[in-house]
Formats: structure tokens, sequence, C-alpha cells
């Protein structure tokens, strides 16, 4: 039986900082990011920065799997964003976003 269902995960830095900096920071290239004041497609403004990293689309019905491959890079720079977090007062998400089809009935993700 082919699933439709499915999930990805990614790491999302947010709050008021300069994106460049993190990436300076981490040494890490981000898959998306914005500033503050940045438009967004609908033409509206952004009131927060946001730094997004490990887009994670290989698919395993364990999430835990698929989390640990959005963050695997970042965990040797445990200190450094620590660091962030007491310079910029961000905030951290690990996102997990399920894309779930009427009439499949295969789970999209588990623990």
């Amino acid at each position: 039986m082919n699933s439709k269902n499915s999930c990805y995960t990614y790491f999302r830095i947010t709050g008021n900082f300069n994106p460049d900096d993190i990436t300076n920071i981490l040494g890490l290239p981000p898959l998306k990011q914005w500033r503050i004041g940045d438009p967004r497609n609908n033409g509206s403004i952004y009131d927060f920065a946001s730094w997004e990293y490990g887009r994670c689309d290989d698919y395993d019905i364990y999430v835990k799997n698929q989390m640990m491959q959005s963050i695997n890079e970042l965990i040797p720079k445990i200190q450094k964003l620590k660091e962030i977090k007491q310079k910029y007062n961000v905030n951290y998400t690990l996102e997990v976003v399920p894309s779930i089809y009427v009439g499949d009935k295969s789970v999209p993700c588990s623990k």
C-alpha cells in the first residue's frame, strides 16, 4: 500500500536579529531566512526575523528519526546556540509538518 501521507521537519530560529549574524556564528547556510521589514508574498511585512535550517524530507514514519536528521549538524553547536539565545533572546523551534490526505488510512508520522 503506497501512502500519500507524509511529513517533513526543520529547525527555525525567530526573533529580532540579523540572519547573516546567525549564519556567521553557526557556520551553516540557512535553508530560508528573512529580516524584520522584509516583504511577505502577500505584500505585508515581516515583524520578526527567521533563520531556517535542516529541512528533512526523507520520510520516516518515526518522526524522531527525521527530527534528528534536521538537527544533527546543530548538536555540536549547542554552545553557540546558547550564546545566540543569550545575545539575541531568540526562540528555537523544531517544526514537524504533516501532510494528511483524506482517504489514506496510513499514519503520516509517529513518535
